[in-house]
C-alpha cells in the first residue's frame, strides 16, 4: 500500500487513555480520516464527560472506564447522546480496574496504549496476547515489564509512539541493524535547562509543568523537567531496538525539531525532523509503516532558523545516569525506579518534597532495593513485577 493510498477496509482501533494528551490527538487523527479508521473501543481513567462525548461522536461499540461505576458511565453517555441527538446509541460498558485489560484483548487491528504509568502493563500484555498490533505510547509498561513484554510480542507487533522512538524506527529504515553504530535520543532539557543544582531548590510545581514545547499530563511533564522521562526513554530504546546501553546517547536539543537520530558505521547520521508535536508519531502508530498525507505541517525550510545541540548535564540532572544503571541491572530494577518516581512526583505536587528530592529519593529507593532478595531475579513473572512495584511505592511513600 502506498503512503497516499486508502485501505479497502478501515483499521479497527482501540484507544486506551482516550481522554489524555495522546488519546485526544489520536481521536483528532481518526476524526480527520474517517475512511481509514473505525474506533471499536475507548477507555479512560475517570474523565466521564470527555469519554462520553468521544464515544457518542465515534459511535464506539465498547466504552470502558477504570475509576467509575457502570451507572455513572451510562449516565454520562446518556447525557452526551441526548445533546448530540443520538438517543439510539447503546454501547457495551466495561468498568473497574480490569476494564483496560479486558478491552485490550478484544478483536481489533491496533490497540493504542496511551495510559500513563505502570498500570498500563496488563493492558499491554493483553493486547499482545490477542495478537493485535500495539501502538505503544505508554513507555512504562515496556520498561517495567521488559522481558515479559518482549516475550509476548511477535516481531514487529510493537510500534513505538513516543516521538523519539518513532523517529528512531523511521531512521532505522535507512540501514540494516548491523550498520547501526549508535542511537541518539534528543531531549529538550525541560524548563530548567542551564540551571545549577542550587537553583532547582525553589522550583514550584507550576514551574515544573511549564514544558517549553509540549503540552502533556502532570506525570510526564514533571518527568520531562527532572529528565526521568529521558532516562525511561533510554531503557525503552534498549528494549525496542536491542541496542546496548553504551551505544545509546542523549543530547539536549531545546527546539525539539529533530526528534532523534541514528548514526551508522560509515559515519553518516539520519535524523527525523518535524514540529515538536505528536501527531505524526500517533498516526504512524495507527498505520505503520504507511503514512497518512497531511497529518501535520512540515518544517518550513525557506525560513532562517537555528537549532542548538548541547551535552546533558548529568551532575544537575542525574536521572538519566540512574536509569542506565537500573536498565543494565534489568530484572525488576526498572520497575522499582519507575514506581518510586511516580510516588515522588505525587509527593512533589502535594508539597511534601522539593524538586531535587524527586530523583534523590528515587536513588535512595533503588539503593535500598539491593538488599531485597528478589532484586537478583531475572526470570520475571507478572507477579514479580507487581511485587517490586508495590515494594518501591511503599518505601518511597515512607521517605516522602
Amino acid at each position: 500500500m502506498s503512503a497516499a493510498s486508502t485501505p479497502s477496509h478501515p483499521r479497527r482501533v482501540i484507544l486506551l487513555g482516550s481522554t489524555g494528551s495522546i488519546g485526544t490527538q489520536a481521536v483528532d487523527v481518526v476524526r480527520r480520516n474517517p475512511d481509514r479508521f473505525e474506533v471499536v473501543g475507548l477507555l479512560a481513567g475517570h474523565n466521564l464527560a470527555a469519554l462520553a462525548q468521544q464515544a457518542v461522536e465515534l459511535h464506539s461499540p465498547v466504552v470502558a472506564v477504570a475509576d467509575a461505576s457502570e451507572q455513572e458511565l451510562a449516565a454520562a453517555i446518556g447525557a452526551a447522546a441526548d445533546r448530540a441527538g443520538s438517543a439510539a446509541y447503546d454501547p457495551e460498558l466495561l468498568t473497574g480496574p480490569r476494564a483496560g485489560s479486558t478491552l485490550a484483548a478484544r478483536p481489533a487491528d491496533v490497540v493504542l496504549n496511551g495510559i500513563t504509568g505502570a498500570i498500563a502493563l496488563e493492558p499491554t500484555l493483553a493486547a499482545l496476547g490477542a495478537g493485535t498490533t500495539l501502538a505503544l505510547a505508554n513507555k512504562e509498561s515496556l520498561i517495567i515489564g521488559g522481558p515479559l513484554v518482549k516475550a509476548a510480542a511477535a516481531p514487529g507487533q510493537i510500534v513505538p509512539v513516543d516521538s523519539e522512538h518513532s523517529a528512531i524506527a523511521q531512521c532505522l529504515r535507512g540501514g540494516s541493524a548491523g550498520e547501526v553504530r549508535r542511537l541518539v535520543i534528543t531531549a529538550s532539557g525541560g524548563p530548567f535547562r542551564g540551571r545549577s543544582r542550587a537553583e532547582l531548590e525553589g522550583v514550584t510545581p507550576q514551574q515544573a509543568l511549564a514544558h517549553p514545547n509540549f503540552s502533556m499530563g502532570r506525570v510526564i511533564t514533571t518527568n520531562s523537567a527532572t529528565l526521568v522521562n529521558k532516562g525511561l526513554e533510554v531503557i525503552e530504546a534498549h528494549l525496542l531496538f536491542d541496542v546496548p546501553f553504551e551505544r545509546i546517547e542523549v543530547v539536549v536539543h531545546p527546539q525539539q525539531m529533530i526528534h532523534s537520530m541514528v548514526e551508522f558505521v560509515d559515519g553518516s547520521t539520519i535524523a527525523q525532523a518535524g514540529p515538536p508535536r505528536m501527531l505524526v508519531p500517533i498516526a504512524l502508530g495507527l498505520t505503520w509503516p504507511a503514512r497518512i498525507p497531511d497529518v501535520d505541517v512540515p518544517v518550513d525550510w525557506t525560513k532562517a532558523q537555528a537549532w542548538e545541540f548541547e551535552p546533558l548535564d548529568d551532575d544537575v540532572f542525574p536521572a538519566v545516569a540512574l536509569a542506565r544503571r537500573v536498565g543494565q541491572a534489568g530484572g525488576t530494577w526498572p520497575a522499582v525506579y519507575n514506581a518510586a518516581n511516580e510516588v515522588c512526583v505525587d509527593a512533589f505536587h502535594a508539597g511534601r518534597i522539593g524538586f531535587p528530592a524527586i530523583v534523590e529519593t528515587v536513588a535512595t529507593v533503588v539503593e535500598a532495593y539491593a538488599a531485597e532478595p528478589r532484586s537478583g531475579h531475572t526470570d520475571l513473572t507478572l507477579d514479580d513485577v507487581l511485587a517490586a512495584d508495590a515494594w518501591a511505592r511503599g518505601v518511597a511513600r515512607a521517605r516522602t
